[in-house]
Order: structure tokens, then C-alpha cells, then sequence
């Protein structure tokens, strides 16, 4: 078959499959245009799950009547001042999205700038330009899309459901709401409720209240603030405590100057600051958004630009990290129990025994019977009654030792002062205004793993050196990554070498490992490096090795402790950071206001 071009139409459809892959992607598209329009308020409407109709009105500065003509061009764009890609300061850059949207369905935009006298309209149907015409509208810009995909019949078969299109809308005008707290946004159409996301305010508060609004309660209430800023980079935002996480990743939400993106790198970087927090099958939930030059951040690596590269990946990571660690090791005591009312309610009165469905008021025990009998034969039958056994406590099952009244200062302290052990498990403590809760294995695990991790900064990583040096191959292009690291793989007590191509000699391992299987070891750090571009593997299993050093050896549940003991014991906790976690997790304490007992029998 000999070499053709092709036609102009054929060529906008295959172009528009890069860009319009479903009706999110039309969203997407359309209100990025309308935020670098400097549009205040974006209301986005859609019906059929954005199959049928997608509305975008906004409020920004809007086309002139020439530029409207030129906008549904190919590679046509407002946003770039000179051809120089490495300074995009827009979402968009490329001038593909109108002539791609264009190209595959009914495409009409209406739009005043303040210069013209009125409005101008036009409308594209299939990759074919209307003239443009006068049109009626106040401000901003107007663009409808009816009937997707018709021109190309054959998407429409890869469509899910409406509802499910819908949810796809609904969490790109999410993503992008949340990178621009200053814009109002409404979301309507068919399958929901219309949402309104308000105007807020500039800065963290702003910035909490539009994440709160987005994500829920729950994140607001636990929220903890963190910012990192060093040679130009800035990494703010906000991350939720631990004891707040999701079953999966999607609750990772990181933008890169101003733009919603999903990165290996920044993901990776999420989750080694985690690591010391949360259980392996559970993910946090974060908000963070990195600020730097543009030359500095490659955006035009994808077609959806959902991908970014760095110049300097390693100060991103190292400054997420950093800035997560530094949040989470300052809010280190808040817990799940303490923070979003959970012990709370699971003190809620619990006594009263519900009635069965089928419950026959004649079968009562008050129900009265004929003849009355004397009231000795009466009051025998009521003591006798089952009810009664609602009074029978049984015996105690907790061994509670109470502790006599507490020094004045004591009570002062962050965690109070011991009062007693219960279930030779749990610590009681009293404080100025509540009691709290802790878990004495729980609370000492933290104390040691923390005490482990400053021995091994300190000291570095114990080695052993293997007898006989232990030859593990390779493919070449996994063994040139493995050496680029030697220097930080030897930081962690692991020391390679290059023995010929496509083989490495490993002659030092981490003596915490015991005796390593130093192939499984390489061959996992090199499929991470592939993946995340870091030496994650071995450092998560030194930690992992130090949790379990740590858990072996902190006082266990069942041990009886003397009040000098549990006072210590809350003491180390207030001086460790991260002490409101054990290193799986897990809470170590749980605190209740006086304020919130009160609650619990009616006094407030």
C-alpha cells in the first residue's frame, strides 16, 4: 500500500482520541480554558453522563470575534506568548482541545469580550465551521458539546454507564476545584444534586475550608497543615493525620503549579513519609501542592498533561518527605479516638435491649391476670421475673487498682497522671480537664522503634561481612541502576560492587537483616528503582526489622505495672514523637474531654 496523506478530518479525529478520550476529558478540557480565562466562577452542567450535553459557563475575559474564528484551528492558543515550552505558566498550551472536541461532536461556544459590542457565536459540527454570528451574552464564554462521539460511532461502544461517566465529571471539576479555592464552582446535571463549591478565601484557611468542602468532615477535623520550601521549590498543603486513611491511593490528590496531576514520584514520596504510621494495606490522604519555576517542571510529557517530570526529582521527593514528616512528627499525639469521635461514640448507652419485631404486649410480664392473686404471691412472681437479671453485674472482669491522689503537676502534663491499671493492659489517666486511655504495648513499641531509629542515625547501620562474597546476576540495565547507588545503598549497610557485565558481588549486608537472601534483595531493589527511582525496599525492611525488635521488646499486655511505672511509661510517651501511633498504625491512647462525659449522661 503506497504512502498517502491524509485528510484533514481523518487527522482531527485521530488527534482527538489523544485528548478526548470520554466526556470527562471535555470537561477537563473546557474548564482549564475557562480558569486561564481568569474566570471567578464556573458553572458546569451535564447530562447523559456528559454523552448527550456538557455545559461550561464562566465569567472570564472571553474571545474577541477573531479570535473565536481562530480558536477551533489546530494548534491554535492565546497561552503561549513565545514558542518556548519550558515556561507554560497555563493549563493549557497545545490549541487542541476545541478542534478535537469539534472534530468528534456538535460543538457551539458563545462568547463576549469587553471590547465588542456584543457577543459572537459559533458552532462546529463534525471538524466543519459555521461562520460566526451575533450572539447575546453578558460576560465570559459559553461553550456547549451535544451528541459526543457522534462523528466517530465506534467510541461510543467503550462508554460505561451514565452514572459512571457522571462520577468521572464529577472528580475532574473535584481535582480542580481544589487546586483553585478562589473560583466558584457549581456542578449540575441529571444523574446528581446540584453542588456549589463557594469563592474562599486566599491562603491555608482558604484553602483547608475548599478541602473540607471537597473531602468531607472528616478531613477537616484531622487535618494537619505542612510546608517546605527550599532553592525555589515550595511544597505546601495539607495531610490528614493517621488515623484517617482509604483502602487505595485515590485519596492522594497532588497538583503541580496549579495543575491536577498523578506522579510516580510524588506518590512514592507520600508514601515513604507514611511509612512509619500507617499498616501496609492502608493509604493516607493528602493534599499537596508543589509551586516552582516553569522551566524547572516538564509539562508536556502526556497528552491529557496528567504527567509531569522534574529537573530535579530528587529535591521533590526529599522536600515532600521532609514536609510531611516534620506535620506528622508535630501533631504526632493525635489519634483516631481523639480526633473525629469515635471512642465517643462508642460510649454511647447500650443497655436497653430493642424490642422484637414481633413483641406481644399480652406476653408481658405486666400484662395483668385475673384473679388477683395476694400481693405476697405478686412480688414473689416479680423478683422471680427475667428482668431482673438485667441487676446481675457478675463478677468483676478487670483487675482495677486505683492510685492515690496524684501530684498537682501531674495533672498538668499533656497525658495527666496514672491512676490505675486495668486488664493489666491499659493505663488510666487522669489530666486538668478528661481522662485518657493508653496501651501500655502499643505506647512502649512506639518509645523503642523511635529509640532504635536515633540509635541507627547515629551510629549508621551495622554490617556484616559476608565470608565468601556472594555473585548475583543481573541484567545489565538493572545492574547500571544498582551501581548508581552504591553510595546510598552502602548508607544502609549494604555494600555491591560490579563483577563483570551483568553480575554484581554483594560483600556487606545490614547485620539487622540476619542472614539475607542477598538476590531476593537486589532483584527488589530493582524493581522499586524501576518503578519509584529509589532505594525504598531496603530501608523499609531495616525499619521493618527495627518494628519488630521493637514489638518483642516493649512491655507487653498482661504485666502488671507499678504507679511509678505507668507514670514513666507516660512521661517517655510525651518526649517521643509520633507517640500517638504504634508503628502499625495503630492508636496508643485515647483521650476524652471532661466536657464529652458529661455529654454521655446528659449533664451538657
Amino acid at each position: 500500500m503506497p504512502v498517502r496523506q491524509l485528510p484533514v478530518e481523518v487527522v482531527n479525529r485521530i488527534a482527538a482520541g489523544e485528548v478526548v478520550e470520554r466526556p470527562a476529558s471535555v470537561v477537563k478540557e473546557l474548564v482549564e480554558n475557562a480558569i486561564d480565562a481568569g474566570a471567578s466562577r464556573i458553572d458546569v452542567f451535564t447530562d447523559g453522563g456528559g454523552r448527550r450535553r456538557i455545559g461550561i459557563t464562566d465569567d472570564g475575559g472571553g474571545m474577541t470575534r477573531a479570535d473565536l474564528a481562530l480558536s477551533v484551528d489546530r494548534h491554535a492558543t492565546s497561552k503561549l506568548d513565545d514558542e518556548d515550552l519550558l515556561r507554560i505558566r497555563t493549563l493549557g498550551f497545545r490549541g487542541e482541545a476545541l478542534p478535537s472536541i469539534g472534530a468528534v461532536a456538535r460543538l457551539n461556544i458563545v462568547t463576549r469580550h469587553a471590547s465588542e459590542p456584543h457577543a459572537w457565536s459559533l458552532s462546529v459540527e463534525a471538524g466543519v465551521k459555521s461562520d460566526v454570528m451575533p450572539a447575546a451574552l453578558g460576560q465570559g464564554t459559553r461553550v456547549e458539546v451535544s451528541d459526543l462521539f457522534y462523528a466517530t460511532p465506534a467510541r461510543l461502544k467503550f462508554l460505561k454507564t451514565d452514572r459512571t461517566e457522571a462520577e468521572a465529571i464529577r472528580e475532574v471539576v473535584r481535582r480542580l476545584a481544589m487546586a483553585r479555592p478562589d473560583i466558584a464552582f457549581t456542578l449540575a446535571g441529571e444523574e446528581r444534586a446540584p453542588v456549589t463549591w463557594a469563592a474562599a478565601l486566599p491562603g491555608g484557611p482558604g484553602r483547608l475550608t475548599r478541602l473540607g468542602d471537597i473531602l468531607g468532615h472528616d478531613f477537616r477535623a484531622c487535618a494537619i497543615e505542612v510546608r517546605a520550601e527550599r532553592e525555589g521549590v515550595v511544597v505546601e498543603g495539607f495531610a490528614a493525620a493517621p488515623s484517617l486513611t482509604r483502602a487505595n491511593a485515590l485519596g492522594q490528590y497532588l497538583f503541580v503549579n496549579g495543575r491536577p496531576v498523578r506522579d510516580k514520584l510524588i506518590l512514592g514520596a507520600v508514601r515513604a513519609a507514611y511509612a512509619d504510621y500507617l499498616p501496609r494495606d492502608r493509604h493516607p490522604v493528602v493534599a499537596l501542592f508543589v509551586t516552582l519555576a516553569p522551566q524547572e517542571v516538564d509539562a508536556n510529557v502526556h497528552p491529557a498533561k496528567t504527567e509531569v517530570r522534574f529537573r530535579n526529582a530528587g529535591l521533590v521527593r526529599a522536600l515532600i518527605v521532609h514536609a510531611l514528616k516534620e506535620g506528622l512528627a508535630r501533631e504526632g499525639r493525635r489519634t483516631a479516638a481523639n480526633t473525629d469521635g469515635t471512642a465517643l461514640s462508642a460510649f454511647r448507652p447500650s443497655f436497653v435491649t430493642p424490642r422484637p419485631t414481633n413483641w406481644d404486649w399480652r406476653h408481658s410480664p405486666a400484662y395483668p391476670v385475673r384473679p388477683m392473686p395476694s400481693f405476697e404471691a405478686v412480688a414473689a412472681s416479680a423478683l422471680a421475673e427475667p428482668g431482673q437479671a438485667a441487676f446481675d453485674v457478675g463478677a468483676p472482669t478487670a483487675d482495677v487498682r486505683f492510685e492515690a491522689q496524684p501530684a498537682a503537676d501531674l495533672l498538668d502534663r499533656p497525658l495527666g497522671a496514672a491512676r490505675t491499671q486495668i486488664h493489666e493492659t491499659y493505663i488510666v489517666s487522669q489530666t486538668r480537664d478528661g481522662l485518657i486511655v493508653v496501651d501500655q504495648h502499643a505506647a512502649h513499641e512506639r518509645i523503642v522503634y523511635e529509640k532504635l531509629k536515633a540509635s541507627l542515625a547515629k551510629n549508621g547501620v551495622q554490617r556484616q561481612i559476608l565470608l565468601i562474597p556472594e555473585i548475583v546476576e543481573l541484567d545489565e540495565s538493572t545492574v547500571e541502576k544498582l551501581l548508581d547507588r552504591t553510595e546510598e545503598l552502602a548508607a544502609y549497610g549494604l555494600a555491591i560492587e560490579s563483577f563483570g557485565p551483568g553480575a554484581v558481588a554483594v560483600r556487606e549486608t545490614p547485620s539487622l537483616l540476619g542472614k539475607a537472601n542477598a538476590a531476593g534483595l537486589l532483584r527488589d531493589l530493582a524493581e522499586h528503582m524501576a518503578e519509584w527511582d529509589e532505594a525504598l525496599p531496603l530501608e523499609r525492611r531495616l525499619m521493618h526489622v527495627a518494628a519488630t525488635m521493637a514489638c518483642h521488646g516493649s512491655v507487653r499486655a498482661g504485666r502488671r505495672l507499678k504507679p511509678e511505672e505507668m507514670n514513666a511509661l507516660l512521661r517517655e510517651m510525651e518526649d517521643t514523637p509520633n507517640s500517638g501511633q504504634c508503628n502499625h498504625g495503630r492508636p496508643t491512647y485515647v483521650e476524652l474531654k471532661l466536657s464529652d462525659i458529661e455529654k454521655l449522661f446528659g449533664r451538657r
